[in-house]
C-alpha cells in the first residue's frame, strides 16, 4: 500500500502544476523509490485524486483528468454508417485481404478443392466443439486450419457485429473524439479491425487501439491484416498485440487509462474459466479503465452463454462496476439475472466470397454463418444508469416480483424488452424485464390479437422501455416462468432506449 506521505506529496504537487512527470516528486520522497515502483503503488489510488497518467518514455506525465465530452455523430456520419449497414456486406478490402493470407499460408491457390475441403472439416469440427458441455470444450483456434476456418465463417459476423455496437456506443453517447481502447483476446484482430473501418466514416474521431493476445498464428494474421487495411497515420493507430495469456495478466501490459475495453467472444472460450476466474479477469482491467471509461462484453446467443453472461455482470456488480446497458433498472433495484437469456438480432450479412465456394457442398448451410445475434453488456464505475428509463414509486405499474399474486388476473405492467423474436409468426415472445423478478417472464402476442395499439412490443427495438396496459398473468408451470399474455385490448407504448 501506498504511504501517505507520497499520496499528499502527489496531491501538493498536482493542486500547484496541472502537468508534471513522475520523477519530480520522487526527491521529495522520504523512502527511495524508482519511477517504475512508485507508479506501482499509487496507480489504484489516481482515479480517486482525480488525476490521470500516460507513459513517457521511462517516466509518467501525471495531469488532471477532465472528462472529454461525447463524440456526437453528425448527419453526414449517420448518412454513410446507414448506408454501410444497408449493404450487410463485408469491406471488399478486408475479404480480398483475408483469401490472399489463406493462399499464402497454404500455398494453395483458392480454387484448389484440398485447400478448400480441409478448411470444411476446421469450421466442422470448430462447431461440433461449440456444442459439447461448457467443461468439455476445447475452441483453440490457435493455429493451422482453425486460425483459417476461423477467418473464414467467424470473422465475417464478429466483424459486422463489431461494427453494430460501434454505432450503439455512439448513439448512446459513450464514444469520445480520441479514445484508447483495449481489445481482450483479440484472436486475429476481427475488433481492431471493425473499429478502424467504423472510424473511416467519421470526420474527427480518433482511436489508439492495443489488443491482448496469446495465439502466435493469430498475431501473425492480425499483422498481416492490420497492414493491408489499415492506413498508416490515419485516424486509428492499431498497436501490434501484446502476447499475453488473460489468466495470468501482467498490468504492465495494459495502457494506463483505458477508455473502453472489450471482451468480445473470448470469456466463454478460456478453458476451465469458472465465474469466479471470469470476474477476476474483468475486474482487474476494470483498474485501468477511465473514470468514465466503459466495458463492453459480448457473447453468443445461446441459451448457456447468454445466460452465463448476465449472470456474470450481475458478479462485475458486486465487484464495483455497473451495468450501463441494456438493462435498466427501472425500479432502481439490483438484479438477480434470474435464468436471463437476453440476445440481440441484427439483418443478416451477406455471404463473402470465400463462404460462397465453401458452401457449394451438399451440406452447404454447415458453412453459411451470416445470422447476427449476440449478447451484450455495458459496464461502468459510474453508478448512474438510464435515468429516463426509471418509473417513480407511486407509477401505477405492477413489479414483475409481485406478479405471483395476479395470476389470471388483467394487470398494468412495465418492463424493457431484452430479446429479439423469442417465438414465431404465429405467437410473438419477447423476454421482459424490469429489475425486480425472481422468475423469468415474457411477454406473449398471439398474431391474431395484433392491433395498432399494441404492436409497438413487436416494433421496439432491444433495451426498449414498454408500458403495457391490460395484459394477463399467466404461470407457465412448464418453464417456471411468467407469461404477459397481450390481447386485443391491450395497449402498449414504447420508449426508444437511445432517446431520453
Amino acid at each position: 500500500m501506498v504511504s501517505k506521505q507520497i499520496l499528499s506529496t502527489i496531491r501538493f504537487v498536482a493542486g500547484t502544476k496541472p502537468v508534471f512527470h513522475l520523477s519530480e516528486i520522487i526527491p521529495y520522497l522520504e523512502e527511495s523509490l524508482s519511477v517504475e515502483d512508485l507508479f506501482k503503488g499509487i496507480s489504484p489510488e489516481l482515479e480517486r485524486l482525480g488525476l490521470a497518467a500516460q507513459k513517457k518514455g521511462g517516466d509518467y506525465e501525471i495531469s488532471r483528468y477532465s472528462p472529454q465530452t461525447a463524440y456526437v455523430l453528425n448527419p453526414e456520419e449517420t448518412a454513410r454508417l446507414t448506408q454501410f449497414f444497408e449493404q450487410r456486406a463485408l469491406p471488399g478490402l478486408l475479404q480480398t485481404s483475408i483469401e490472399q493470407y489463406i493462399a499464402k499460408k497454404v500455398g494453395k491457390d483458392l480454387t484448389d478443392p484440398v485447400l478448400i475441403e480441409r478448411l470444411r472439416r476446421a469450421i466442422v469440427s470448430q462447431k461440433d466443439d461449440y456444442w459439447k458441455p461448457q467443461h468439455k470444450r476445447v475452441l483453440r483456434y490457435v493455429k493451422g486450419y482453425s486460425v483459417l476456418g476461423y477467418l473464414a465463417y467467424h470473422l465475417p459476423v464478429y466483424f459486422m457485429q463489431t461494427e453494430y455496437l460501434l454505432a450503439l456506443l455512439a448513439r448512446e453517447g459513450r464514444l469520445k473524439k480520441s479514445m484508447t481502447i483495449l481489445d481482450v483476446g483479440t484472436g486475429p484482430g476481427v475488433v481492431p479491425l471493425a473499429i478502424a473501418d467504423f472510424y473511416s466514416r467519421l470526420d474527427t474521431a480518433k482511436a489508439d487501439i492495443y489488443s491482448l493476445e496469446r495465439s502466435e498464428e493469430h498475431i501473425e494474421a492480425f499483422l498481416t491484416l492490420r497492414e493491408n487495411c489499415v492506413p498508416r497515420g490515419g485516424k486509428v493507430s492499431i498497436k501490434s498485440p501484446v502476447k499475453a495469456d488473460i489468466r495470468s495478466l501482467d498490468m504492465e501490459a495494459l495502457p494506463p487509462k483505458i477508455d473502453l475495453a472489450i471482451f468480445s467472444n473470448v470469456l466463454n472460450e478460456l478453458p476451465d474459466a469458472t465465474m469466479e476466474i471470469q470476474t477476476g479477469i474483468v475486474a482487474r482491467i476494470a483498474e485501468r479503465l477511465a473514470p468514465d471509461g466503459f466495458i463492453l462484453i459480448v457473447e453468443p446467443a445461446d441459451e448457456e452463454n447468454a445466460t452465463r453472461m448476465r449472470s456474470l455482470t450481475v458478479a462485475l456488480h458486486a465487484k464495483g462496476l455497473f451495468i450501463a446497458s441494456p438493462c435498466s433498472f427501472i425500479w432502481g433495484t439490483p438484479c438477480t439475472a434470474p435464468r436471463c437469456w437476453s440476445f440481440k438480432a441484427e439483418p443478416a450479412i451477406k455471404m463473402t466470397r470465400l463462404m460462397e465456394t465453401l458452401a457449394r457442398c451438399e451440406e452447404s448451410f454447415r458453412f453459411v454463418n451470416t445470422d447476427i445475434k449476440y449478447s451484450y453488456a455495458i459496464l461502468s464505475k459510474d453508478p448512474k444508469t438510464k435515468e429516463h428509463c426509471r418509473l417513480p414509486a407511486e407509477s401505477k405499474f405492477i413489479r414483475f416480483s409481485k406478479l405471483t399474486h395476479h395470476v389470471e388476473k388483467r394487470v398494468n405492467a412495465a418492463g424493457v424488452k431484452m430479446s429479439g423474436e423469442l417465438g414465431s409468426a404465429r405467437n410473438h415472445v419477447y423476454k421482459i424485464c424490469d429489475g425486480t423478478a425472481k422468475t423469468p417472464v415474457y411477454a406473449v402476442l398471439p398474431s391474431y390479437h395484433i392491433t395498432p395499439e399494441n404492436d409497438a412490443i413487436t416494433k421496439a427495438p432491444y433495451g426498449s422501455l414498454l408500458e403495457m396496459k391490460g395484459v394477463i398473468v399467466r404461470y407457465n408451470k412448464t418453464h417456471n416462468a411468467y407469461n404477459l399474455l397481450v390481447s386485443r385490448n391491450t395497449i402498449i407504448s414504447g420508449r426508444n432506449p437511445d432517446t431520453p
